[in-house]
């Protein structure tokens, strides 16, 4: 029996199929991670928000507190 050699040809194309199919499972995965980002983000925002209303500063002086500390 001889052992039939994979031509460069052949190989390019796997190699271009796994290439593929990586990318595509990389675009996935940013795609779930950017979500993921945006979540926390609001996530955050409804926290200090939260923060904000239980506060007993009022408007303007968490506004002068967050301007002085730039």
């Amino acid at each position: 029996m001889a052992r039939r050699s994979i031509s460069i040809d052949e190989k390019i194309e796997k190699a271009k199929e796994s290439v593929e199919h990586t990318k595509a499972k990389y675009d996935i995965a940013v795609g779930e991670l950017e979500k993921l980002m945006v979540k926390r983000e609001e996530m955050k925002k409804e926290e200090l928000i939260a923060a904000i209303m239980n506060s007993s500063k009022s408007y303007d002086e968490i506004l002068k507190f967050l301007e002085n500390d730039l």
